[in-house]
Order: structure tokens, then C-alpha cells, then sequence
């Protein structure tokens, strides 16, 4: 991991450049690609075990409408998405649908490159807007349209692996723990090879050797918002039209501090380089961790590689329980030449049936109300046992700002917040390094509600 303050935008653009072959290419190869004939084109990306579920959704949609054929194109990650994305763009030769969160597609919908769907919609049988959580809808609005679909409706959780809670004989999280409540139960998963708890960051000899941490945090907005609102501060001045961050309130800063404190005041969160050689995910998979921050695509990963019980808690609240919204849509490019077959495609997946298919992977928190509340997600056959704790926090969830430029607000955030987390740098110093690094970013931005 690179403590800095420079945006890893210059991964992306990197890989923009790189990959300019890349979907074009195989959308050129296509057998009558780009001009209403040939597979429609799906852009994906996410672990193995989430693109199995979109194949899973693909199978059952080419049985439901014989003849019909569907290409998955599928990306490495989300950086690695969006520069496909753009190249193909650039390029003529765009997928028909990609799937994306609604953090970033902003940066397509200020570019015109995504094809409003209001029309189809109103004349559609089978997608009603008002049969989907409207929280997951509006955050797909741009500029008083409909730019995309919403697959699901997601919110951060704790997942905890409760084969350690047992062993080491900690309590599992309660319905309406606090942040005191989270730190007391990471401390005393924090454990040495010998299964002793282990305290601080400093020993005699040097660093303690932990074996098993008891939490694990991403230094991301993402996962400070929720904390800074139920702490009853806000992240941007303006959520239709964010000028700036207000990380500078007392609210907020405590929030933050509370989440640096992890690492550097009482160690129960991996180091830097601990996470460079692990990331939280595989720690956690290999037993290594007791608790982790994520949303809901982590379930169909856990699904199908963990050897252990495990299950969800709801985030832990300072004054009111609050979430952040974590949703994917599916955007149909402007430049699709296959845009009536895609929107069939479109349809079906938004239908009860193919949220059903999606759902029972574990992939999804639907976004259609009657298939969130069906036994194809609230199955109690499958981990996790808990489920019930996503659809709780529908009516908490809030969005953060649509802007045509979050993604690089998010990376010169992100960078800032690493050197906080582990290396120590003054709380003060990084929100003032935020603050100046980001207002022109936020300056250049376009919004959904222009």
C-alpha cells in the first residue's frame, strides 16, 4: 500500500491507457457488433464468485427467451471497468450495459454517454419504479432522468466470524451495540499465537505478534460516512451540490479520530504492510480476522470459500442509527447498437424473476421490495443467518453526493486518510490537506441535481 496523498487516479489512467485494445476489441470482434445484431454485451467486474452469480442471471435469461444471447465482458476491477469503459467509448465501440455503483457514473452520465431510460420505462410491463426502494432509484437520477436500473440496495455491515467469538468466548454483536461496544469486542478478538489478547501497539521487544486481529477498516469516505452521520456531522456541505468536505466539524472529527485510534492507539486493526501482503478479505477468509466492515457482494465470496460460521452484525451507532448506500445499476451506453435487446435483457434482470436468480446467490440485497423480503434472500438455509440486518438498514441508508468527479474525490481522500490510519499523521494535518487538495476537484464536478 503507497501511504500518500497523491490520487491513485494515475492507476486508472494508466490502465485507460493500456487496455485501449481491450473491450474495443472485443466488441469489434463481435459478430455484428455495434450495428443491432449479434450478443448483447454486459460490462462486469468483482471477485470469481460475483461473476458466477451475473452468469448464473445470463443462463437463466437465455432459457426465459430462447434465441437470445448475452456476453459477458468481465473486468479485473472497478478501476479497471471504468477504463474500458471510457476507451470503448472513445473508441466507437461500446458494451450495451455495464453494472456500476452509483458513486461513479457521474463521470459517463456528465459525458452524455448513457442512455436515459424514462421512455422504455413508461412503457414497459414489466419494470414499475415504484415496485424498487426509492433510495436506490434516486441515486440513479440525472438531472431529472433515469439514467439506470438498480440491481440492489446495500448497505455496510459487520461481518464476524463467530467460530473465533466462540473460542475465544466474546460475546457476538448485539442488535444495538455502539462504537465503545465495537472497540471493547476488536480488543478482545485481538489475539497473539497463543490466544492471548493482545494490547496496544507497543511491547516489550518491539511490535506485539498478532495473530488474529479483531477488526478490519477500510480508510475510505465510504466507510467514515455512516460513523460522522450517526455522530451527527456531515461529510459535504451541500449534498445536491457538494463545494467542499466538512471533516473540520467536531462530529466529524471524532469520528475519524475514533477510526485512527484503531491502528494507532490500540493496534486491532491490521498494519499497513500487513494489509499490502493481506488484504482484509483474505484475512478474514483465512481466519485471521474477527470482524470486517464490507457490504453485501462479500456474501457470495464467503458462501463459497469460508470454513467457518460466520454471520452479519448492523453497524455499530454513535447518537442514531445511520447507513451508507451501497448500490450497482445497469446503465445502457448511448452509443449501444443493440439498445432494444439490451433493454429486454434489462427488463428481465429487473424483473422479480431475475432478482430472485441474482438474490439467491448471495450477490444482492434486491432492489425490487417484494423479492428483498421473498426466501430468495432471506433463505434460512444459507449464511447468513442474519440477513435481516440488510433489510433493517433500507430506511437508515443515505446516499453520498453524485458528481461527475467523486471517483478522484474519493482517491485524494483515500490516500490521505492511509497516512492517517498508518502512519500517524496528524488528524488535523490530513483534513486541511483534504480540504485543499479537493475543492477545485469538487470546483470541476457536475451534478445529478444541475
Amino acid at each position: 500500500m503507497t501511504l500518500s496523498s497523491q490520487p491513485s487516479r494515475l492507476l486508472a489512467l494508466l490502465l485507460f491507457a493500456v487496455s485501449a485494445v481491450g473491450l474495443a476489441a472485443c466488441a469489434g470482434g463481435a459478430e455484428g457488433a455495434n450495428d443491432g445484431t449479434g450478443p448483447v454485451q454486459l460490462l462486469v467486474f468483482g471477485a470469481p464468485e460475483e461473476l458466477e452469480a451475473y452468469r448464473t442471471l445470463v443462463a437463466a435469461y437465455e432459457v426465459a427467451e430462447p434465441g437470445a444471447e448475452v456476453q459477458l465482458v468481465e473486468a479485473s476491477d472497478r478501476e479497471d471497468l471504468i477504463a474500458r469503459l471510457g476507451t470503448s467509448i472513445a473508441g466507437g465501440s461500446p458494451p450495451d450495459l455495464f453494472l456500476m455503483n452509483y458513486r461513479y457514473y457521474g463521470q459517463f452520465a456528465a459525458t452524455d454517454a448513457i442512455e436515459p431510460l424514462d421512455e422504455r420505462i413508461a412503457a414497459s410491463d414489466v419494470v414499475d419504479p415504484d415496485a424498487y426502494y426509492p433510495t436506490a432509484m434516486n441515486a440513479f437520477q440525472w438531472q431529472d432522468r433515469q439514467l439506470c436500473l438498480p440491481q440492489n440496495v446495500s448497505s455496510l455491515a459487520v461481518y464476524y466470524n463467530r467460530d473465533l467469538f466462540e473460542q475465544y468466548d466474546v460475546a457476538e454483536p448485539p442488535a444495538d451495540w455502539t462504537w465503545s461496544d465495537l472497540l471493547t469486542t476488536a480488543i478482545a478478538t485481538t489475539r497473539d499465537a497463543g490466544g492471548a489478547v493482545v494490547r496496544g501497539t507497543e511491547s516489550e521487544g518491539g511490535p506485539p505478534q498478532v495473530a488474529v486481529y479483531g477488526l478490519g477498516i477500510e480508510p475510505t469516505i465510504i466507510r467514515v460516512a455512516p460513523f460522522v452521520w450517526s455522530n451527527g456531522g456531515e461529510i459535504v456541505d451541500d449534498l445536491d451540490r457538494p463545494t467542499r468536505f466538512t471533516l473540520d466539524t467536531p462530529a466529524a472529527r471524532e469520528a475519524l479520530q475514533n477510526i485512527i485510534d484503531l491502528r494507532i492507539a490500540y493496534g486491532v486493526i491490521p498494519t499497513d504492510a500487513e494489509v499490502e501482503a493481506e488484504d482484509d478479505e483474505t484475512r478474514f477468509l483465512n481466519g485471521r480476522l474477527a470482524m470486517l466492515m464490507s457490504s453485501r457482494r462479500f456474501t457470495t465470496t464467503l458462501r463459497a470459500s469460508a470454513g467457518f460460521d460466520w454471520d452479519v452484525a448492523s453497524l455499530p451507532v454513535y447518537a442514531n442509527q445511520v447507513g451508507v448506500l451501497h448500490s450497482d445499476a445497469y446503465c445502457m451506453t448511448r452509443g449501444s447498437g443493440r439498445k432494444d435487446a439490451a433493454w429486454r435483457f434489462l427488463e428481465y434482470a429487473m424483473s422479480a424473476d431475475g432478482q430472485r436468480t441474482t438474490a439467491a446467490t448471495g450477490r444482492t440485497v434486491p432492489s425490487m421490495i417484494e423479492v428483498s423480503t421473498s426466501s430468495s434472500f432471506l433463505d434460512p438455509t444459507l449464511p447468513p443467518a442474519n440477513a435481516q440486518v440488510f433489510l433493517d438498514a433500507i430506511a437508515t441508508v443515505r446516499p453520498l453526493p453524485t458528481i461527475s468527479t467523486w471517483p478522484e474525490l474519493e482517491d485524494v481522500t483515500a490516500g490521505i486518510l492511509e497516512n492517517a490510519l498508518y502512519r500517524g499523521d496528524r488528524l488535523d494535518d490530513a483534513i486541511r490537506e483534504i480540504d485543499e487538495l479537493t475543492r477545485p476537484i469538487f470546483a470541476r464536478g457536475e451534478h445529478a441535481a444541475d
